[in-house]
């Protein structure tokens, strides 16, 4: 009798605990809904200091090399120069701007990425990315515009000591393109920050990507400008990250129906 007691208790408290991981498991990162007393915040992000030189490919001992150097732009030795970190007039661009902490509030909105790879080029160099939710498409899409030449985009974020593998695919000619927001279910909050894309035929061809778990975030525009509005009140931390200038943060407190002016300078 009281062997079945306890066995009923058992079985119990396993029916409770994977109640409770069930209903964790299905509780979403991010709920999206209304906004009362919504805030915003916009600035511009600064780069103290010059730029630092451009990255030299030589093109002419790459695959491809009779295409890419006929579209590519180089300079007169066959050489691409890449300028990773962009200014003007003291304003960064591309810098990611997002905010942490927030987990409901507005809707994620339009925010799917598009990769051309296109005269030898990869546009944009930098994207910000999110993990999909069951039925989501389009998030993240690869697209080949070179004629007769062969792309094989792969993607993997970047730890501090590790690299984890997503995808890899191939484009095979100029119009191929694929849709990898599947692959992006395995981002892992925590573990992954920094998502990089790379043509596995032409390395100088990428774009870095940031992860986020929120649509509160925005890329500064050429002259290092950005807006982030509909901000629900309360105490966050900001976070401005570059992939080849850096990152710095610091705590926010978001007052209602406020109109913020936040300049921040990297590194």
């Amino acid at each position: 009798m009281l062997k079945r007691f306890l066995v009923s208790i058992f079985v119990a408290v396993q029916i409770l605990i994977l109640a409770s991981s069930l209903a964790y498991a299905k509780k979403p990162m991010y709920i999206e809904g209304d906004v009362k007393n919504g805030s915003s915040i916009k600035g511009k992000i600064s780069f103290k200091g010059s730029a630092p030189s451009p990255v030299k490919v030589d093109l002419r001992s790459q695959k491809n090399s009779e295409f890419c150097l006929e579209n590519a732009d180089p300079n007169k030795e066959g050489e691409l120069l890449l300028q990773y970190v962009e200014i003007d007039d003291g304003g960064l661009k591309d810098a990611v701007i997002f905010i942490e902490g927030i987990e409901q509030g507005k809707s994620w909105g339009k925010d799917s990425v598009t990769i051309d790879f296109r005269n030898c080029k990869s546009y944009p160099k930098v994207a910000v990315v999110r993990k999909p939710g069951k039925f989501d498409k389009g998030l993240l899409v690869i697209k080949n515009h070179d004629e007769g030449v062969l792309h094989n985009p792969k993607g993997f974020s970047i730890g501090t000591t590790t690299r984890k593998f997503f995808f890899k695919k191939w484009l095979l000619n100029k119009g191929a393109q694929v849709d990898v927001t599947k692959s992006l279910r395995q981002l892992k909050k925590g573990r992954d920050d920094h998502f990089y894309v790379e043509c596995e035929q032409h390395l100088w061809m990428s774009v870095s990507s940031r992860v986020v778990w929120n649509p509160y975030f925005d890329v500064s525009e050429k002259d290092g400008s950005f807006e982030i509005g509909n901000i629900p009140p309360g105490k966050y931390r900001m976070v401005v990250w570059h992939p080849y200038a850096g990152e710095k943060s610091m705590e926010i407190d978001v007052a209602p129906d406020g109109k913020a002016v936040l300049n921040i300078t990297l590194p």
